[in-house]
């Protein structure tokens, strides 16, 4: 799930730090995600899943399609 989250941000062209400001945690937060060395919080997951406008499956990897 986590290099989920670092491709749909790349996809975006979006910094971590422009992520980290938007879920409202710091860049290193945010970074820890990514890499895996942080459990993403569920409310953290929906606002990741809204905004890439994918599901929560899709991000937890029990999906391969988006949506």
């Amino acid at each position: 799930m986590y290099h989920r989250i670092r491709e749909l941000r790349e996809e975006k062209k979006i910094t971590q730090k422009k992520m980290a400001l938007m879920l409202n945690c710091s860049q290193q937060v945010y970074s820890n995600y990514e890499l895996g060395q942080r459990d993403i919080p569920t409310d953290i997951l929906i606002k990741l899943a809204q905004f890439h406008k994918v599901s929560t499956d899709y991000i937890l990897g029990l999906k391969n399609e988006p949506k």
